[in-house]
């Protein structure tokens, strides 16, 4: 049976939608799932991702007072990571963040435009050192090890090797457990994932919009989607069937950012209050008025402006 979702609301979203007029699997014609415009399943378990978001090399920066290089983590998974720092670091040890983009476990890159402007400013504003791990997407395997590979080695950046050319001295203090994990979206319930395995040894953790489903509806998933969001409910559903929730004390602390307007706000509520409940230090913080990946996605002034409130909230939270 073929499910297939409309197209996620652009609004202003940085999406080439005609990029995705890519050509159809020859192998084999049955579509079991499609997420119109981002990514096509096919029942012989082929894989159509639709580069509706250019990318960028490390070398285009554009915040001027960072520098930035790629580096191997796992050649023979090709997974590897980028690295930003700034110019001009305040004096001391800068904190470090081990950062884990959003795409629904299914898409995404670290080289995606939107991220990579994004933690260039995070890395300049808030004085710290991010490495971005490019993790391996979902899909290829059942959907129940997804996370379990993301609790190995795979999204281990201690592992990493710099490329030639790529600052060894950049590379060296970017190690997980000495860092800060930190995600968004999808990226944001890989991130609460791999931090269950540190524990409190952790300085902290930091989820953004943290992508959590279920069958029984919430109240904001109920709610009418807002022109621009970058998540409507029939792909938030088809995301979650491709690729569950977790709560233990002994845990990190936490910041979790919240968008007002965000489907998934409620599950994300819940996920705050279950992790109080279950002995965690948890600060949940609302963005009124955006959606869903507004930080990266949305280029309205209000947007802008709730993505500066959010970096320096992060900046707060390092330096706690």
């Amino acid at each position: 049976m073929r499910r297939r979702t409309g197209a996620v609301p652009v609004g202003e979203l940085r999406l080439s939608l005609r990029a995705a007029e890519a050509p159809q699997h020859q192998r084999c014609s049955v579509v079991v799932e499609e997420i119109e415009g981002l990514l096509r399943v096919y029942k012989d378990g082929h894989v159509e991702r639709f580069p509706v978001v250019p990318e960028v090399p490390c070398t285009w920066l554009p915040e001027l007072e960072v520098i930035s290089g790629d580096v191997v983590i796992d050649p023979s998974t090709r997974v590897w990571a980028r690295l930003y720092a700034p110019i001009a670091p305040p004096r001391g040890k800068l904190p470090a963040l081990v950062y884990f983009h959003g795409g629904g476990f299914c898409v995404g890159s670290a080289a995606w435009r939107c991220y990579h402007e994004f933690l260039a400013k995070v890395a300049s504003r808030a004085g710290c050192l991010i490495m971005s791990v490019n993790y391996r997407l979902s899909l290829r395997t059942p959907s129940g090890r997804l996370r379990r590979r993301h609790r190995r080695r795979e999204v281990d950046p201690a592992a990493g090797h710099p490329r030639p050319g790529t600052d060894s001295m950049v590379v060296e203090p970017l190690r997980l457990r000495k860092g800060l994990p930190r995600g968004d979206s999808a990226g944001a319930t890989i991130t609460h994932n791999v931090s269950l395995q540190i524990g409190s040894r952790l300085r902290g953790v930091v989820l953004i919009q943290p992508f959590f489903g279920g069958e029984a509806r919430t109240s904001s998933e109920s709610m009418a989607v807002p022109p621009g969001s970058a998540l409507n409910l029939a792909a938030s559903d088809a995301y979650w069937r491709l690729s569950r929730k977790a709560c233990k004390a002994d845990a990190a602390p936490y910041l979790v950012c919240i968008a007002e307007t965000d489907i998934l706000r409620d599950r994300d509520m819940d996920f705050c209050r279950a992790m109080k409940r279950a002995g965690n230090t948890v600060e949940a913080v609302m963005h009124a008025g955006v959606g869903h990946a507004f930080q990266v996605l949305n280029s309205s002034r209000v947007s802008q402006s709730r993505a500066q409130e959010m970096i320096s909230q992060l900046r707060s939270f390092l330096r706690r």
